[in-house]
Formats: C-alpha cells, sequence, structure tokens
C-alpha cells in the first residue's frame, strides 16, 4: 500500500507513503487515496488530515514509467485524476493538509482540492513542467490565477520557479506557514480543535465557499481545459522531449514544435 488510512477520535489520517519517491503518484497510488476518502466517509469521521510521509508531500505524478510516445495524458487526467480530486473536494466533513518539501504537480492538485493547508517553510510550491514540455495541469491555473494574477502565473508557469511556504502564503495560495519542525504539532491541535467544532455547520460554510470559487473562478471547468490542453501537448515532440529527458535525468533540449 502507497496510501495508509487510520481513524481515530473522529479524526482519519491519510498519508502518502512512498518516500522514496516523493510521494510521486500513479494509478494505484490515486486509486488507493480514493478509497481512504470513501473509507473515511463510511465512518462519519469528523475532519480528515492529508500529509505525505518523508521529506516531501508530492512530486506529483509518477512519471519514471511513463512512455511519452504512447502516453494518453488527457485521459490519465480527466478519468484517473479529476475524479480522486473531485471525491476529495466533495469530502463530507473539514479536511486538513500538511505539507513538506515538494508539492508539485497533481500533488499541488490534491492540496487545491483541502479545504485547510498548513506548509513547512521548507516547502516548494509551484509548476515544474516547463522542463518536461507539458504544462500545469489538476486546479493549478486557477488557484494561481486567482491569487498570483496573470502576470505573475505566468511567470511562475514559464521559468518553473518554486514558491517556498512563506511565498506560497504570503500570496495566499494556502492558509499559514510554519517552521518545519512545528507544522505537525501545529497542525494536529487544530484538526484535534476542528474534530470537536460543529460539524454541520462547518459543512455548510465550506459549500458556501464552494460556490463562491466555482462561480469566480471555475475550477472543475478550468480543470477539464486543462486535461485537454495536456491530452494536445502529449502528441507534441516537446513532450516526448521532456519526459525523456526526466527519464535519462539530462537537461531537454525543445525545439519550436507546437502541439
Amino acid at each position: 500500500m502507497t496510501v495508509e488510512l487510520t481513524i481515530a477520535d473522529g479524526i482519519a489520517e491519510v498519508v502518502l507513503n512512498a518516500p522514496a519517491k516523493l510521494n510521486a503518484v500513479d494509478e494505484t497510488a490515486l486509486a488507493e487515496l480514493a478509497a481512504a476518502y470513501a473509507e473515511a466517509e463510511r465512518a462519519g469521521v469528523r475532519v480528515l488530515l492529508l500529509r505525505g510521509e518523508g521529506r516531501a508531500f508530492s512530486a506529483g505524478r509518477d512519471i519514471s514509467h511513463v512512455d511519452p510516445a504512447t502516453d494518453d495524458a488527457r485521459g490519465y487526467l480527466a478519468d484517473v485524476v479529476t475524479p480522486v480530486l473531485r471525491r476529495m473536494a466533495a469530502f463530507p466533513a473539514p479536511t486538513f493538509a500538511m505539507a513538506t518539501g515538494a508539492c508539485l504537480g497533481v500533488g499541488l492538485g490534491l492540496l487545491i482540492a483541502t479545504d485547510v493547508v498548513y506548509v513547512a517553510d521548507t516547502a516548494a510550491i509551484g509548476s515544474p513542467f516547463a522542463n518536461l514540455g507539458a504544462t500545469l495541469d489538476s486546479g493549478g491555473h486557477a488557484l494561481f490565477f486567482e491569487r498570483l494574477g496573470a502576470h505573475r502565473t505566468l511567470d511562475v508557469i514559464y521559468t518553473g520557479e518554486l514558491m517556498s511556504g512563506a511565498e506560497a502564503v504570503a500570496s495566499g495560495l494556502f492558509s499559514r506557514v510554519l517552521p518545519a519542525d512545528e507544522l505537525d504539532a501545529f497542525t494536529r491541535e487544530r484538526v484535534a480543535r476542528v474534530a470537536q467544532g460543529p460539524t454541520g455547520a462547518f459543512l455548510a460554510s465550506k459549500e458556501l465557499v464552494r460556490r463562491l470559487r466555482d462561480e469566480r473562478i471555475g475550477l472543475w471547468a478550468s480543470i477539464d481545459d486543462e486535461n485537454e490542453a495536456q491530452g494536445a501537448l502529449c502528441r507534441s515532440e516537446d513532450y516526448r522531449e521532456g519526459f525523456a529527458a526526466f527519464q535519462e535525468k539530462r537537461r531537454p533540449v525543445f525545439g519550436a514544435t507546437r502541439a
């Protein structure tokens, strides 16, 4: 198992447990993640905590064995990733995440689908896709555009520059930043407090915020657009070169091709 679930005192704790690969996720891990949320929902927990084991939250999709020549990026995102993000976002209790290290790609999407996110000052958040010939997915465009504006969003995407936890919180991407050695205790205290609170009232606020977010930035429509764009890009020479370079641990050499 690469995803672990424990339930105690009305609190579900879901752990991405593949630290050797920085908790990068594949289809199996995402299926396990969805199953963990479903089990926690059946148990009627009052709050859920998501975290990654080791020095990273999640480095995103595990592409170490993906063949870019045959990769169906749109199918993977639309049929595998997006349904998991929807399940997470709709979880019928408050959800929290604590994030250290890499929070990239699909890993960033998992945080976007969580109600409250606390990050360590050592977190690295952003879009590494400039080196892959791909585009940001899993809701990243909507989040960045809403919080950073058009110019900063495209700057982050074009350069592949990663934000620290402090910069991400200062930009409004997430809730709080803490020193890495204080993150766990702080988050668990907050989660325990919320578990004792008025869950029904919290869920009413969660739904109100969801409606405001969807009306303002159209998160799910944006994710659908990202999926289509990635599907077109995966047929390009740059996409194949980016994936090959990653797998071969070298710098990619991109041409002027278009999807």
